[in-house]
This record gives C-alpha cells, sequence and structure tokens, in this order.
C-alpha cells in the first residue's frame, strides 16, 4: 500500500522535455490505463507509465501493456504504400514496391470498379477488426455498405465475441458484455469463472479476483487446463473441453433440486423456467460426470457454493464460447444467474471477458454482417430508415446482410466474393481450417490491405496502405465493462502512415460517393456522426460525448442523452428488467450436444487452444516486440506426463501434431496442469506453425462462430530434428 501511495504521488511528475500523454492500452479489452511518455524536443514517444487514477485497474498493467508503446516506432513499420506487380508471389513477402498514396489510390479505384461492373455489388468483400476505435469501427460499416455498396462485412469478433453476443441477446434481449462494473467484482462472495486463463489473458483482473478469496468469498474454475487462476481455485472443475453445456446444465439441476432458486423472481422477471427444469432432470451429478469428466464431488460442491453465495458473478471467455454450441453454453451458464436471482444488481451478475481492446464497441456499431449502428438490426425497416436517413442515402439502397466470417472465404474460394478490402486483422493466422483460408486470399482478383506492419494477411494483398498504430489517432473504445473510454493521441503519424478513417474517406471519395463522407474532417466529426447514428438504439452512445467520457472516467452506455450519465449497472428497473418485448429475461432449455469432432481411434485426442500472457492475437503487434519474442519465441504443445509416457515422447522433444486438416510440429512442454486425453496450443504464430492450420470450421449454428476449442488430435513422435 505504501508503495501504490508512492507512485499515486509521483504519477504526474515528468522529466525535462517530456510530457504525459493520459490514455489506455492497445491490446485486450481490460484497456488498461496508461501514460504515454512523449518526448517534446523529438515528439516520439518514449515510454510508459500506469495510471494509478483508473479505476479499472489502478496501476496495473501486464508485460504486453508496458511494451505497447514500442510498436509505433518500430523498424517494421509500414511508411509508405506498396504496390505488389507480380501476382505469382502473393502470399510471400516479395514482389512489393513503394508508391505514392495517388498511385495506389488510382489502382484501388480501377480494379474496384472493374470488379464491380463487371461481377456486381457483392463482388467486393470488407473483412476488418475491432481493436480499432468505435469511430474507424463505424465508418467501416458505412464504407462498406455505402461507397462499396456490398452486402458482404464482417469482422474478426466473429471469431472471439460473436457466441457472447448471440447468449445475451437470448437471454437478455441485449448484448453487453458485463452487467456490471469490474468495480464491484473484489466484493462479491463467489465468482465463477469458465473457459478464462484470465491470470494470463486478463492479468490485471487478478488483483480483484484474489481479493475474493481474502475476503473470505469463493473461487470455482470451469477449465480443461489447470491454469494459475485454476491452481488457486476452491473448486476447479476440470472438464474435457466441448462439454461445457452438460457441465452448466448440471449444476442448473443441482441448483433447483436443492432449493437454491428464486422463486419470486423466477416468476416475475423470466419466461422458460418449467421446461427448463424438465430437461435439466437427467443432468444428474453421474451423468454430468461421466460426459464433462468432472468428478461428482467437484461438480456437487460448485453447485451448492454458488447456490448459498449471497451475492456471485459467473464469467466466462473464450473457452466456452469458441465451440459450435457457443451461444448454448452462455445462455446455460446465465441460466445460473436467472433461476438464483443473482443478477441486476451490485456485486452479482454475468460477464464475459472481452479478447480484443473494442471486442464490445466494435460489434455494436455496424462492422457484423447484419448489424447497423447501435445494435441495430439491418433487416429492420425501422432501423434502416433511422441510419439512412443520418448517411443521407435512399433505404432501398442499404444492401443485404451479407454472412459471417467464415463464411466469406467460402465465397472467395468459389468466386462469389472477387475483392477483398482488409484492416485490422490477421485472418491467415487467426481464422479456422488456414489451408482454406489462405487458398481463398491467394485466389482473389484484388485484394488491399490496410496495415501498420506487414502481416501474415497482408502477404496476400495486391495493395498495402499504411496505417497508423492506435497511439498516433484519437477517439474511444468500450472495454469489457461497456464503458466507453477515451484514447488520446500522443504522436504524429510516423511516414506516410493515416488513419484508418481517414484512409476511407479518401477511397469513397475517389469512388464517387464523395457527398456521404467529405463533411467528416477529424475523428471527432466522425464521433459525432456516430453517436448520432447510434441514438435510440439498444446500444446508445449518443449521450456519451468525448467530454463526459473525460469527466467521468468514461461512459456506461446506454448514455442517451446530455443528462443521462450512464448506466454501470444493468437490468435494474424492478417493472420492466430485461430487453426483450414483454421486460423478461429467457431461461433457456439447451439439450446437450457433443463437440463437432469427438476423438476416435485414428485421432484419440482432444485438441483445445488458447494465449500466452506475453502474445497478443496472432502476434501480428507482440511478435516483434524483442522482451515478449524472448520471453515465448516459438510454440509448444502440452501434454500431460502419463500421456508423453505412452507416446514415448520426452520434454522439449518435437512431436508431430496432425488433424483431419493439416499438421505442424510443436516443441513439448510436459506438464500435469493439462488432461491426460487433451493437448493445448497457443495460437498467437504464423507460417507452418500456426495451430489454426489444425483446427476445425464447425461454426455456431446461432452466432457462426468457429469451434477453436476443441477437435480431435493425434501426435506422433519425431526421430530426430524439426521436420515435416
Amino acid at each position: 500500500m505504501q508503495r501504490d501511495k508512492f507512485f499515486r504521488e509521483i504519477e504526474n511528475v515528468t522529466h525535462p522535455n517530456e510530457t504525459l500523454v493520459k490514455t489506455h492500452c492497445s491490446y485486450c479489452g481490460m484497456q488498461c490505463g496508461m501514460n504515454l511518455r512523449v518526448n517534446t524536443t523529438t515528439n516520439k514517444i518514449i515510454g510508459v507509465e500506469p495510471r494509478y487514477d483508473w479505476p479499472v485497474t489502478v496501476g496495473k498493467m501486464c508485460p504486453k501493456g508496458v511494451t505497447a508503446y514500442q510498436q509505433t516506432n518500430h523498424d517494421d513499420r509500414i511508411l509508405k504504400p506498396l504496390i505488389r506487380d507480380d501476382a505469382s508471389l502473393k502470399g510471400t513477402k516479395e514482389g512489393f514496391r513503394e508508391a505514392s498514396w495517388e498511385e495506389a489510390y488510382a489502382l484501388i479505384t480501377k480494379k474496384f470498379t472493374e470488379l464491380q461492373d463487371n461481377y456486381g455489388k457483392d463482388s467486393l468483400s470488407v473483412f476488418s477488426g475491432v481493436s480499432m476505435t468505435n469511430e474507424k469501427c463505424y465508418l467501416t460499416g458505412k464504407f462498406a455498405r455505402v461507397a462499396l455498396g456490398t452486402r458482404y462485412i464482417d469482422y474478426n469478433g466473429r471469431f472471439c465475441m460473436a457466441s457472447a453476443a448471440g447468449g445475451f441477446l437470448r437471454t437478455f434481449g441485449v448484448d453487453r458484455g458485463s452487467t456490471l462494473p469490474w468495480t464491484d467484482i473484489h466484493e462479491t462472495d463467489c465468482l465463477f469463472i469458465a473457459g478464462s486463463n484470465t491470470a494470463e489473458c486478463h492479468p490485471t483482473s487478478m488483483f480483484r479476483v484474489w481479493a475474493v478469496q481474502e475476503r473470505g468469498g469463493y473461487l470455482i474454475v470451469a477449465d480443461p487446463r489447470e491454469t494459475p487462476v485454476a491452481r488457486r481455485a476452491d473448486v476447479h472443475l476440470d472438464l474435457k473441453p466441448g462439454t461445457d453445456l452438460a457441465l452448466a446444465n448440471g449444476i442448473l439441476h443441482l441448483l433447483i433440486k436443492n432449493g437454491y432458486t428464486d422463486e419470486a423472481f423466477i416468476n416475475k422477471h423470466t419466461n422458460g423456467f418449467d421446461e427448463t427444469k424438465e430437461l435439466v432432470k437427467d443432468f444428474t451429478p453421474e451423468h454430468t460426470s461421466f460426459i464433462t469428466g468432472v468428478s461428482v464431488e467437484k461438480i456437487e460442491r460448485a453447485a451448492e457454493i454458488y447456490g448459498k453465495a449471497p451475492n456471485a458473478i459467473v464469467m466466462f471467455a473464450r473457452g466456452v464460447e469458441q465451440q459450435h454450441k457457443g451461444v448454448d453454453n452462455v445462455s446455460a451458464y446465465c441460466n445460473m444467474a436467472l433461476v438464483t436471482g443473482k443478477i441486476g444488481r451490485p456485486k452479482a451478475g454475468v460477464a464475459t471477458f472481452t479478447g480484443q481492446g473494442n471486442g464490445q464497441g466494435g460489434r455494436e456499431h455496424g462492422q457484423k454482417s447484419d448489424l447497423l449502428p447501435g445494435y441495430r438490426k439491418i433487416t429492420d425497416p425501422k432501423a434502416v430508415e433511422h441510419v439512412s436517413g443520418v448517411w443521407g442515402i435512399n433505404p432501398e439502397d442499404m444492401p443485404e446482410p451479407g454472412v459471417s466470417a467464415y463464411e466469406m472465404f467460402e465465397l472467395m474460394q468459389n468466386k462469389t466474393i472477387r475483392g477483398l478490402y482488409l484492416l485490422c486483422s490477421n485472418p491467415a493466422v487467426s481464422a479456422p481450417n488456414l489451408n482454406v483460408v489462405r487458398e481463398a486470399m491467394k485466389g482473389l482478383d484484388f485484394m488491399v490491405c490496410a496495415d501498420f506492419f506487414l502481416s501474415e494477411s497482408a502477404e496476400f494483398a495486391d495493395v498495402i496502405l499504411p496505417s497508423v498504430t492506435w497511439s498516433e489517432d484519437e477517439g474511444t473504445v468500450t472495454n469489457l465493462e461497456g464503458r466507453i473510454i477515451k484514447i488520446n493521441k500522443a504522436q504524429e503519424p510516423i511516414g506516410e502512415s493515416k488513419p484508418d478513417w481517414q484512409i476511407q474517406i479518401e477511397l469513397a471519395e475517389r469512388l464517387g460517393k464523395g457527398k456521404h463522407f467529405s463533411h467528416l474532417k477529424t475523428a471527432k466529426d466522425v464521433a459525432d456522426e456516430f453517436r448520432l447514428a447510434t441514438k435510440g438504439g439498444n446500444a446508445d452512445y449518443y449521450g456519451a460525448t468525448w467530454d463526459k467520457i473525460d469527466e467521468q472516467d468514461g461512459v456506461f452506455w446506454p448514455c442517451k442523452d446530455k443528462d443521462d450519465k450512464g448506466t454501470p449497472h444493468m437490468f435494474t428497473d424492478d417493472d420492466n428488467k430485461f430487453y426483450h418485448p414483454d421486460g423478461k429475461a429467457k431461461i433457456c432449455a439447451l439439450p446437450y450436444r457433443p463437440p463437432a469432432e469427438e476423438p476416435c481411434e485414428n485421432y484419440p485426442l482432444r485438441l483445445t487452444t488458447g494465449r500466452v500472457v506475453y502474445h497478443y492475437l496472432s502476434g501480428n503487434q507482440t511478435r516483434r516486440i524483442q522482451f515478449l519474442k524472448d520471453m515465448c519465441p516459438d510454440p509448444y504443445v502440452e501434454v500431460h506426463p502419463e500421456t508423453a509416457e505412452k507416446y514415448g515422447i520426452k520434454h522439449e522433444e518435437f512431436v508431430l501434431l496432425y488433424t483431419r486438416r493439416g499438421k505442424s510440429n510443436y516443441k513439448v512442454k510436459i506438464t500435469e496442469a493439462i488432461r491426460k486425453d487433451t493437448v493445448f496450443v497457443p495460437y498467437h504464430f504464423g507460417g507452418d506453425e500456426s495451430i489454426n492450420l489444425l483446427t476445425i470450421a464447425a461454426l455456431d449454428p446461432m452466432s457462426r462462430m468457429p469451434e477453436f476449442k476443441v477437435c480431435a488430435a493425434q501426435i506422433e513422435k519425431l526421430e530426430s530434428g524439426k521436420v515435416l
């Protein structure tokens, strides 16, 4: 405590020729507060300091955040537009030459126009990401639908947050990733964390997690691996990958059977309880144990702890969501909060650990194939009318819904889609079944990529446009709580790089759609139009002005007007609690479905994937930072000691890991922290080392999320060397 007090006192003390710019990290949904140190002589970022005034993380930072500033002036930055004249070199770093912006824009305009003249508006597509500001995400949706006039736009959140969104929408009628602020977490009585390696993926949350136990509360963790947070848990539910739905149904069975339900809450605020109660009768502890591999005693103890806790929070992440039944998993875990009435008040509710920096805001405002700003459905005529009015187009000119991310690559394969504008994403590493995805991009007639590093996906482009890092622009993002916060510009763009919103406006002008974009001169102009476009939607940001965000340390949406201070706690209205038309939540009866691919004689192991603390997403940024690369230079496969003995494998030997889709070599890490029937590989690595060469593209029927977290696999000992 004395140390923290000392650092708070010196936080705003600067060195000569130095100023501090208050902002947030570029990486995960925690959006940790930081001050970027800027040399006032060179006007370059030279370092970082934590922000003790930021209420979510109060000075905490992880290894990625501490080094994030190093990407801004990195030697690998793309400084000028690049054009590839020889299409035969696609898929490599070779064949690019520097060009002027005018030459690049002229080529893009020519090629995009030719493709649409020959094959129709929908021959073009946009694939984007959610590590961008809300303003950029909003404008990307507008650019696709107005400047290009295409229906085909989707984003990398389809591989990350889409199932959480689908589950929340079905259960609550609205998708906000947390029903309560993060500052409530350490004050609850029980945390039930499922499918989250919190200590590595969201490490600056951990001081709140540990505080629950230090206060006498309980921690329950459901995870196939004994992660650091699982190791400290009061109950570790070490389930087989892909069996969360059975586990959640089994816990629900015991909550009902043992009298932990809140009948008054159920009757007043929910629908579907009787049907669900009947369905989960079959999920006895014994039956649940048979499916999940978790012991009966652990299942019973977890239900007892959660049921008796006065307040509890159910939290989950990609382990739950990245399954072909991810939406069902999310709704099933939400059922626990609904039947016990532990939601809609402080210290109790449901939350998801958002993976990307703007994973919440980025999915709300028009990048998803079926959504318009404010979380409006593109199939809703009133929604189309409102947004068309803001954009100055005729409602009948609004394109129809498109398809999900992976399905877009399938359409590229069959030549329905012939051109791609890619930004803020690296699907050549992050998509499933990568052999298909890479071939799809290689076969495109024309591809444009906007990025600040030459990623594995940029290698397939015909034109690369140099965009800026987060510290060279300003705007808002929405963190994992649903709190809208401000990113501040610390440095001018280096070289000839430009913000994505500026690139899109300049392209729109050249594509003959300037009247819909040319009035936007600054990021603030985009922000003001964006807020207006969200007005009246479920995700209403209209009242969240930049000034209010600064004054309040962020604004929780919905925030409907200038007098509205925002909504830190969701579902507090006792008369019209939830967002379905009748004001009630849906308790969902969800039959169990096994993974799309179960182990068999030829593929007897379960492969699961995830993150490590030193890398972010596809690694395009973090693999270039020397400290982070030194800490985790290569991927590896975790294998249980008994499994390793069965295969004759030793620690740090190389093995061939393969599935029905692909194969790769990995160094073995023998650990008791993994199930005997399961192997684990981190997914941050590209080229032939990418684990997504092996993963399956089985899609959730609602969210269209691929099943990254489980497929059938086999390992084979390599006699010598790292050779396929």
